[in-house]
């Protein structure tokens, strides 16, 4: 009777037992570490301990959860320049978003993370990591922790489909289907949508491969010394990534062909929230009869940096509503404010969108808040700015529950035209109710999701197995190239062996004929 009670303990301890997991998110963006923030708050509550790396700190957390803070500052400050007017950057192509922006300024955020006092101290410590977990967002220099601590690497987006790491993978690239991540394409099933599509993958991936993964190794030489010779490099690191996990979801977002070990998480923040409204906000969408239209273009994007013509576009098509307004304004007044609106600087858009009286909600189209509009089965009017918020949009308005309005079209008649549309046309929040219902129905949530696979490479010592075999084959024999061209030199042969004979044939009968003419 002793023997089975025994087995179960032992059983239990070694289910129970936490794994030393390294979390790193350094990168300063609000609404990434909001889409991100769940994964090491749930892994400490599951018994493991986290370290986490990041810009921004938890006040209640689990025992099991360390933070080790670094610097929060913006894109704009490091690379020494004011903050410009985001909308001013809707005209950018992705390859000057990625030139100005995006490149410059991720190189000196890590390079700020990677030298904060406090990182240093925690790679001069005697720590061991059993799982080093990165977020995919240009901060490779961080997936060489994985060498050091000897441990699986697991990448996390905070967005779907990465095309970099389908190269390095052999995940297919579906570019017929499947839009680079951060490119806006107007039409991408189009014939010069889908070249635009491969042009900039392989566009970014040269880049990024020849240029920016060698700044990032030089990062690596300067902050992390001391590393256990033969250093791999990032590229074959990364290679030899153990788990990516997509934020994104086939329910919602273009149907992809996935290894085992790209696992699509769409919607880890989003669980039904069991936090209370200010008194204010509840009563203000409580005491809504015409319902409210919600507008917040997110936390790098303000609605501040309307002007002009555009901002008196949104304050006219506001006094010609009966609905009531909540508007993120990061001011503390707005001239010429009519009274059915409300302002804030910041509110809290989950429980907002969760409110039923939420008739439509007006975006720029960024990721997170499209999911949390999704959640809630909210319509939405989209004006994207870069990156992949016009992908976002597009998506929605295929559905049938979102409506694109592009910042150089906005006007009062044509803002007035698409809310009255959403608002009176019930189709809308039908299909919206729709799609959220399929957005849910899942066999595990997404933040479990995560966890299973994040456990299972632990418990599987890196699973190797899920990974694509063809990572052992060399870009030639993984394209068939080989084969193919043995295939196309057996097939010419032939041909040529049948046209020899075939011209031996005739020469034979040709002289045959002239023999008999002469007899």
């Amino acid at each position: 009777m002793m023997m089975p009670k025994i087995y179960l303990l032992c059983t239990l301890f070694a289910y129970c037992y936490g794994a030393n997991i390294l979390y790193v998110i350094p990168f300063s963006a609000k609404s990434h570490y909001l889409s991100l923030r769940p994964i090491g708050l749930e892994l400490a509550r599951r018994g493991h301990n986290v370290t986490v790396i990041t810009a921004h700190l938890e006040t209640d957390h689990p025992p099991t959860y360390h933070q080790i803070k670094v610097d929060a500052s913006k894109v704009w400050d490091l690379l020494g320049e004011k903050r410009p007017n985001v909308f001013s950057m809707v005209d950018l192509s992705a390859e000057e978003f990625h030139q100005q922006f995006l490149w410059p300024g991720t190189l000196l955020v890590i390079e700020r993370a990677l030298k904060s006092p406090a990182v240093q101290e925690l790679l001069a410590s005697d720590m061991k990591f059993d799982l080093v977990i990165n977020e995919q967002f240009m901060q490779e220099a961080f997936n060489v922790l994985a060498h050091k601590y000897n441990a699986p690497l697991a990448l996390v987006t905070t967005y779907g489909n990465c095309m970099k790491h389908n190269f390095l993978s052999r995940n297919p690239l579906q570019w017929e289907t499947v839009t680079f991540e951060l490119l806006d394409v107007d039409d991408p099933t189009s014939f010069f949508g889908r070249l635009r599509n491969m042009y900039f993958s392989v566009y970014e991936f040269v880049w990024w491969r020849f240029w920016f993964l060698q700044k990032q190794e030089e990062l690596v030489t300067k902050y992390i010394p001391g590393l256990t010779k033969p250093v791999p490099s990032l590229y074959n690191i990364q290679r030899n990534t153990s788990l990516m996990l997509l934020n994104g979801h086939f329910s919602v977002d273009i149907s992809a062909a996935y290894l085992p070990n790209i696992i699509e998480v769409g919607g880890m923040h989003l669980t039904e929230s069991d936090k209370s409204l200010p008194q204010d906000l509840q009563k203000y969408l409580d005491d809504a009869v015409h319902g409210v239209v919600y507008i917040n273009f997110g936390s790098n994007v303000q609605s501040t940096d309307l002007t002009g013509q555009k901002r008196q576009a949104f304050m006219n098509v506001f006094k010609r509503l009966k609905q009531r307004i909540i508007f993120k304004w990061e001011e503390d007044t707005l001239e010429g404010k009519p009274d059915n609106v409300m302002i804030r600087k910041w509110l809290p858009q989950k429980e907002i969108l969760a409110h039923p009286n939420i008739k439509v909600f007006i975006s720029h189209g960024g990721l997170i808040g499209t999911q949390e509009a999704i959640y809630n089965g909210v319509p939405v009017i989209g004006i994207p700015v870069f990156s992949d918020q016009l992908n976002n949009i597009l998506i929605l308005e295929e559905m049938g529950f979102g409506k694109l309005l592009k910042f150089h079209d906005i006007t009062e008649e044509m803002l007035y035209g698409l809310l009255k549309d959403v608002l009176e046309d019930h189709s809308y929040m039908v299909k919206a109710k729709e799609v959220s219902k399929r957005f849910k129905d899942r066999p595990m949530n997404a933040l479990d999701t995560a966890m299973f696979w994040l456990e299972y490479v632990i418990r599987h010592n890196g699973a190797p197995f899920m990974k694509n075999p063809a990572l052992q084959l060399n870009w030639f024999e993984y394209t068939m190239l080989d084969v193919y061209s043995f295939v196309v030199a057996v097939l010419i042969a032939i041909i040529y062996v049948i046209y020899k004979i075939i011209s031996i044939l005739i020469l034979l009968m040709c002289k045959k004929s002239k023999k008999i003419k002469r007899s």
